[in-house]
């Protein structure tokens, strides 16, 4: 899963940033809002955290910029501003959910897992392709009842496709959203090492992770 961490104040954002990377999430972040919306214009982010009061654009502001250009991102807003009148402008802008400063982390850690855990879209909460379910919010997933060990990069690939299936996704698309940085695989092999691995953890799945030449992967029901 791949979040935005939109935050001014650089403490609380480092803190944030290593605190999400470490519960095995991938991080993107700026700190200024208008930064923040063209972020979310060109990246399919499952999860936002956005400051209320930064730089460059308010992040009520760029909530509903952001839901005016019809993303389906799950948003959260963190703020310092209390009052009812506050959470109802931010909430009515679009934000799925509000929290305020200063807060525990492991309560946002909670409320990013609640808002993954609400059908957007077309997406299930829970995943399920052939007899394998992937649960996005718990970051966990089963074949027939039994755990799957992943590395954060074989979840979030897996995750991708099972949310495309039955579409192709490019190469590009898998590097977006599997490595911090998406250059890192593009000029090498890696793409292809990991869909190996991962391939050879979910054998008798149902599934099979198909190559589609010169364009990227599929999942096929089998």
């Amino acid at each position: 899963m791949r979040i935005l961490v939109a935050e001014d104040e650089p403490g609380l954002l480092d803190v944030l940033v290593r605190g999400l990377t470490e519960s095995g999430y991938l991080v993107d972040f700026v700190d200024r809002g208008d930064d923040a919306l063209q972020q979310l214009k060109f990246y399919d982010y499952d999860v936002a955290i956005i400051d209320w009061r930064m730089p460059g654009m308010a992040g009520v502001d760029v909530v509903a910029a952001a839901r005016r250009l019809k993303r389906p991102t799950a948003i959260i807003m963190l703020t310092a501003m209390d009052r009812p009148p506050d959470r109802i402008a931010g909430l009515d802008a679009g934000a799925d959910d509000y929290l305020v400063k200063p807060f525990d982390f492991g309560e946002l850690l909670a409320r990013v897992r609640a808002v993954q855990r609400r059908p957007r879209g077309v997406d299930e909460p829970v995943l399920a392709r052939g007899r394998l379910r992937l649960d996005p919010a718990r970051r966990d997933i089963e074949l027939e009842g039994r755990p799957v060990n992943l590395t954060v990069t074989e979840f979030n690939i897996l995750e991708l496709l099972m949310r495309r299936h039955p579409a192709v996704v490019d190469r590009r698309l898998i590097a977006q959203h599997a490595w911090p940085d998406e250059t890192d695989p593009l000029g090498s092999n890696a793409i292809d090492v990991a869909m190996s691995r991962l391939r050879a953890k979910i054998p008798d799945s149902g599934i099979r992770i198909a190559t589609v030449r010169g364009t990227g992967y599929r999942l096929e029901e089998v």
